[in-house]
């Protein structure tokens, strides 16, 4: 039997990319669909402005939205979890009263950091959901909070974690990051046609500090930051979808470039020996091209779900440098937190 889900934040481009990915998902099941209290009564196809390329489900479409509160969660139904993507100034007080008796899967940036807030990547960091019971002791509550990192932190981090046998010491990254990032309706045509915005709000001390804590160790109790330098610089560039970075990473015991290659091209993760549903075969995709990953060709390699790697080589700098690419409202944000969701189904947490 399918587990039953509730999405917060249903209206929104993160909110939509949950309903399409999870339309014909084999272990969850849409049963409720939240948002402000302006879209709460009404039909979910009459107020949500829908953005994706693949059509509104006529049957998601004929479902009524209802408020983001516990009690209007728990009169439409018996769910078994929640996936939030609500924004940040509304999201700490509606996740922490509904996390006392339900499970979320949040996007939000309000929770990451906190000590005993899990924030998974689920192919490098699966052990720090072992936070929840912790979580739930010092919370005194029956559900939990769980996060995803930023979508620019996620294609990052998941490029360094092979990197780590070589010994990581300095990282610095520059983001070309797609307009969907912004949410709908995003940047003004004006301000982005012929342009590029050279700076996006908190975007680059998400990437230091988050990475930090996703590539970190836990020790059983808390867990403790990698010990990594990180230097980001984030812009808006004019691309509808997929995050471009260009990497530069300080390596301690020098390895070839073709080492760093083959390391990208064998990393595997716990999601992938589990064969988890929306886990890609390959977490990383290698591009031997010199002009690829590309946003137009790339943004969909594993369902959106993999990072693609592409033009590896020695940098006279720092040791190796690449570029990276990664669907960001799919592996960034809604694919993010579903394969996280899988893996706390599958490790027992829900």
């Amino acid at each position: 039997m399918k587990r039953k889900v509730a999405i917060l934040g249903a209206t929104g481009a993160v909110g939509q990319r949950l309903v399409s990915l999870l339309l014909d998902h084999p272990w969850f099941k849409v049963d409720v669909l939240a948002a402000s209290e302006r879209s709460a009564g009404k039909k979910y196809g009459n107020v949500c402005k829908w953005i994706l390329e693949s059509p509104m489900d006529p049957g998601i479409g004929e479902m009524v939205v209802v408020n983001c509160d516990i009690e209007s969660l728990e009169r439409a139904g018996n769910v078994d979890f929640v996936f939030s993507c609500l924004p940040p100034e509304v999201s700490k007080n509606v996740e922490e009263k509904i996390a006392v008796k339900y499970p979320i899967f949040s996007k939000a940036s309000t929770h990451r950091l906190e000590k005993d807030v899990p924030l998974i990547i689920p192919e490098i960091n699966p052990d720090h959901l072992s936070l929840i019971p912790i979580q739930r002791k010092v919370r005194k509550c029956a559900g939990f909070i769980s996060t995803d990192p930023n979508c620019s932190t996620i294609q990052l981090a998941m490029t360094l974690k092979p990197l780590m046998t070589f010994g990581v010491s300095k990282v610095l990254v520059s983001t070309m990051q797609a307009l969907s990032g912004a949410g709908y309706p995003g940047v003004a045509s004006l301000d982005i046609l012929g342009n590029l915005i050279p700076f996006i709000p908190n975007e680059e001390e998400k990437i230091e500090l988050e990475t930090l804590k996703v590539l970190g160790d836990f020790d059983g109790e808390k867990v403790h930051n990698a010990n990594i330098e990180i230097s980001a610089s984030c812009c808006r560039v004019n691309v509808r979808d997929a995050h471009t970075q260009f990497v530069y990473v300080q390596l301690e015991s020098k390895p070839d470039w073709t080492e760093v290659k083959e390391a990208f091209k064998n990393f595997r993760g716990v999601p992938q020996l589990l064969k988890l549903p929306s886990a890609p075969e390959l977490p990383i995709v290698v591009r031997d091209e010199n002009d690829r990953p590309q946003p137009i060709f790339d943004k969909n390699a594993g369902m959106g779900m993999s990072v693609v790697v592409g033009r590896v080589r020695q940098d006279p700098a720092m040791t190796i440098k690449y570029t990276c690419l990664g669907h960001n409202t799919i592996r960034g944000a809604a694919g993010a937190s579903i394969l996280t969701a899988e893996l706390a189904v599958a490790k027992g947490y829900v």
